[in-house]
């Protein structure tokens, strides 16, 4: 028999009942409540803000998908580590290469365009040649920029996302927005059969009969959890304020296990100067590149949001930054440019130094010249919320008189500002430009068209610190997508989907999230809606 943990209390009466209950109204909750419905069953789909789309709706769009199940398991075999079941990878090799069929079902109904490209693997690991992105390039209704204005501008998961909500409207799936969740109900025996949440401000009681599927994401907005969980502690939040841990905890609260908690997705960012606004703001967007498989910095094949060399189609051109970080002792720490800068950008920073019993970089410092300042707009915003997007200027200028970027005329006032010791700026930059000059960083090997000198004055820097895009932890599930307790039993009536206990614990395979959303969003809802219980 399964252990059992305290039960909360029943209701004496139920306001709502349905077959299934879908928490969450992103990506995985939009395909776990259209398979539900598809099966036959009942569906409701709750979520807590009053705008739809979580982190779906910001992303970049390309689900990661294969015509090769067999070199697909063994990318994604390479990427978890050893820290995932097999039988879990064999079933996300398995939908990778079916999503392609799924995708284009879908978008007939909202006359969207479906694209599949080639696009290598992030890390030259066993079958990494073999993948590709399946993406949403056009929606008619959609590219006014109308239907998500929270969402800022049109992007390719603003796309994806307009195709999973018309297909959700389209179906018999009762939608309760402003509707978040407070705690599952379960029965003498342990099994989930249904969940308590506020609607309007007024507590609602819903049966769930065939069960209930957690789909509300990660804790990227919750600080304690963060500090909990994270090495570092508190990071600065990237894109949405609704991921707050909520189906995290609700799971834990009736035996779920957890996995993955310490493992996030995310780059390094500007830090605003307002200590109230919500987000870390994004760097300048820099195409992914692929180390070849000997080690040797060359460039891979075909990334999202990148177009080919003259003359080198199987290749990429990347940008020169015009920065590079250093930490709080005025000294470089790592490459700037990595492969996948939204992925491991943040690892860097998780250093802790026992010497000083600290993280010296974080804050870590951006330091550029005014060449530099004049390259391209160097930040921006992305985030699905009301607040305002920031418009961020061409050279930059508005954002040093906002305070985003400091100026000095010297690198000595510059390392005075920035409370470092002048002399280690000082060398760190002279010997950054010999780096540059030579076309080869010795020290930390950024690849040599990405280097920019640092020599025009006047100097600037901004304050960095990690952010978090979406955290990979949460309650462990089966292959049938049924939340698993320590024990590694199922709990009745229980399934997750999407980033909500995602397979990835080691390092990221981009578009692999959405991956996820879409087929373990597939089995949530057909697995919930099979087991469903006369009313």
């Amino acid at each position: 028999m399964r252990p059992q943990t305290p039960r909360q209390p029943l209701p004496t009466s139920w306001d709502i009942e349905t077959d299934v209950l879908v928490v969450g109204f992103g990506a995985a909750g939009a395909v776990a409540a259209i398979e539900a419905s598809d099966c036959g069953a009942r569906t409701l789909l709750i979520e807590k803000m009053d705008f739809p789309g979580g982190l779906s709706v910001v992303s970049a769009g390309g689900i990661r998908v294969s015509g090769d199940r067999a070199a697909a398991l063994s990318y994604l075999e390479a990427t978890c580590g050893g820290r995932t079941p097999q039988v879990l990878l064999e079933a996300l090799a398995d939908g990778m290469v079916e999503v392609e069929g799924y995708m284009r079902d879908l978008a007939r109904l909202s006359d969207a365009k479906v694209r599949v490209t080639s696009a290598l693997g992030n890390y030259p690991l066993p079958g990494y040649e073999a993948l590709g992105y399946c993406e949403v390039e056009s929606v008619p209704a959609l590219e006014d920029g109308t239907c998500f204005p929270q969402a800022g501008p049109v992007k390719n998961g603003t796309r994806l996302f307009k195709v999973l909500a018309d297909n959700v409207a389209a179906r018999a799936v009762k939608v309760l927005m402003s509707t978040p969740a407070r705690r599952l109900l379960t029965d003498a025996d342990g099994s989930v059969i249904g969940l308590l949440a506020e609607h309007d401000g007024r507590p609602l009681a819903i049966r769930a009969h065939g069960g209930v599927v957690l789909a509300c994401g990660g804790f990227e907005a919750d600080a304690e959890m963060q500090r909990q969980y994270f090495q570092k502690g508190a990071v600065l939040t990237g894109s949405f304020r609704g991921n707050t841990g909520d189906g995290i905890r609700m799971a834990q609260a009736v035996g779920a296990d957890l996995w993955h908690m310490w493992h996030y997705h995310g780059p390094y960012g500007l830090v605003h100067p307002d200590p109230d606004y919500p987000f870390g703001l994004y760097l300048k967007a820099v195409p992914m590149w692929t180390p070849a498989p000997s080690g040797t910095q060359t460039l891979g094949a075909a990334t999202l949001g990148t177009d080919p060399a003259p003359g080198r189609a199987s290749e990429k051109v990347l940008p020169r930054l015009a920065w590079i970080l250093v930490d709080q002792a005025g000294r470089r720490f790592m490459d700037e440019y990595p492969p996948y800068p939204g992925d491991t950008g943040v690892r860097p920073f998780d250093a802790f130094d026992p010497k000083c019993q600290g993280f010296p970089r974080d804050p870590a410092f951006l330091v550029f010249d005014d060449a530099g300042r004049r390259m391209y707009p160097l930040g921006r915003s992305v985030h699905n919320d009301p607040q305002p997007n920031l418009g961020w200027s061409a050279d930059n200028a508005r954002e040093v008189e906002a305070g985003i970027f400091h100026r000095a005329d010297t690198l000595e006032e510059l390392a005075a500002l920035m409370d470092v010791p002048g002399p280690e700026l000082r060398a760190t930059v002279d010997a950054w430009n010999a780096a540059v000059a030579a076309g080869r960083d010795a020290a930390f090997g950024r690849l040599p068209e990405t280097m920019a000198p640092i020599s025009e004055p006047p100097f600037y820097f901004g304050r960095v610190r990690p952010v978090v895009i979406n955290t990979q932890g949460g309650p462990r599930h089966d292959v049938r997508q049924r939340v698993l307790d320590p024990f590694g039993a199922p709990i009745p009536g229980l399934y997750a989907a999407g980033e909500l206990g995602s397979l990835f614990g080691h390092i990221y395979m981009s578009g692999g999230n959405l991956a996820e959303c879409v087929i373990g969003g597939r089995t949530a809802g057909r697995q919930a809606a099979e087991a469903r219980l006369p009313a």
